[in-house]
């Protein structure tokens, strides 16, 4: 994505976003609703066989500019993320979804090893009822209040901190995965291979399992536990190079996720996570505070602070997104601070947002230079998902 593109496109969007203050637009254009109608192949819920077929993916760009004391300016215009598969509900209860994420800043290459990254989902899916969905197949593995929500819903334009140090960011796996809901409760539980591989994961690397319980609070709350056992092996990856650890190099993991609805306009969402290393990698401690507010049904303003910090005193916190890219190769800190101010301008639902953040990182004790890091970042995104 070129920067002239994205700032035409940034541009347009701010040049419309009196419109909308002024217009406080409670229904969905119809015209976004005749698009995104286009992606639906099939939906017949009498068929026999096949009751819906549907094209599926995402498509997110994101403009950014970082500045930091020591290490200078950081400026891109980057396609994020850019997925194409499709979703195929058969016989009323299986679900077929397979996706793949495609690079595509290297459309142009003329190299399908350089375009294509790897597979996403895909898996064979059977909901018997509401209170069981089972899944296997390579799948997301979802657990800390980020790393538990879609990229195409979340409402800053990366995941935070938290998620960044005690989620695996691999996020696809191969494995089985059983979710479901009974009265006020939710839950999850899955096994998957600890590998990273683009394709089908294997044992060879390891393995983890994943347990989640949440329960509404109140009328309008909610409560969630994760844990995450994790045992990567690492030996299959020194005797052949093929082999990706895709997990972190975490032993045991615990998220406490707390989300409550206060008004109709205000909404706070928290984490706090946990977790101890394996071998030099020390135990990890996360907080994540987002309080949200609706100016409008269309129009959002959020905030973030999120901290981790690791208690060995290693330097191996990874900050945000990018301002890890801004502090270079090895920039990884002692602790790490993340606060944020955001925009959100939803002209579709989270089918079609333009989002805009200012972000302050602070990281102590860079492992590249023993120096810390102070540096303000402007990101502006741009996300589409069908």
């Amino acid at each position: 994505m070129n920067k002239k593109a994205i700032y035409s496109i940034a541009t347009g969007l701010a040049a419309s976003v009196l419109t909308a203050f002024a217009a406080d637009t409670t229904a969905e254009p119809s015209v976004y609703d005749k698009i995104w109608s286009n992606t639906e192949l099939v939906n017949n819920k009498d068929a026999t066989v096949l009751q819906k077929l549907s094209i599926v993916g995402r498509l997110q760009g994101d403009t950014v500019y970082f500045n930091s004391e020591d290490s200078g300016e950081f400026q891109d215009d980057v396609w994020r993320r850019f997925r194409m598969g499709g979703k195929a509900k058969l016989f009323n209860d299986f679900l077929i979804h397979a996706e793949m994420d495609l690079n595509l800043n290297k459309a142009d290459s003329g190299s399908w090893d350089e375009f294509y990254v790897r597979l996403t989902d895909a898996y064979l899916g059977w909901e018997p009822s509401k209170a069981v969905d089972l899944k296997l197949g390579k799948q997301s593995a979802p657990f800390t209040l980020d790393g538990g929500t879609s990229s195409t819903k979340l409402y800053t334009p990366e995941r935070s901190i938290v998620a960044n140090n005690l989620w695996f960011s691999t996020e696809y796996f191969t494995g089985v995965g059983a979710s479901g809901k009974a009265e006020e409760w939710d839950w999850r539980a899955g096994g998957y291979s600890a590998s990273g591989e683009a394709e089908f994961g294997h044992f060879e690397s390891g393995y983890f399992g994943l347990l989640s319980g949440g329960h509404k609070v109140g009328k309008d709350g909610s409560l969630r536990l994760d844990y995450v056992y994790n045992n990567p092996d690492y030996t299959g990856v020194q005797k052949d190079s093929s082999y990706i650890v895709g997990s972190r190099k975490l032993k045991h993991i615990a998220s406490l996720v707390y989300k409550q609805k206060v008004s109709e306009k205000f909404e706070i969402w928290s984490d706090l996570s946990g977790a101890t290393g394996i071998n030099t990698q020390g135990n990890l401690f996360g907080i994540e505070i987002m309080p949200m507010y609706n100016i409008s049904k269309t129009l959002q303003l959020v905030a973030q602070y999120a901290g981790v910090t690791d208690l060995e005193g290693n330097s191996d916190v990874i900050m945000s997104t990018y301002a890890q890219k801004n502090a270079g190769k090895k920039g990884t800190v002692e602790t790490s601070h993340n606060m944020l101010l955001g925009f959100n301008w939803f002209l579709y639902g989270h089918k079609l947002k333009w989002q805009n953040a200012v972000e302050y990182n602070y990281g102590q004790n860079m492992a590249n230079s023993g120096k810390d890091y102070n540096g303000f970042g402007l990101t502006s995104a741009l996300r589409v998902s069908w």
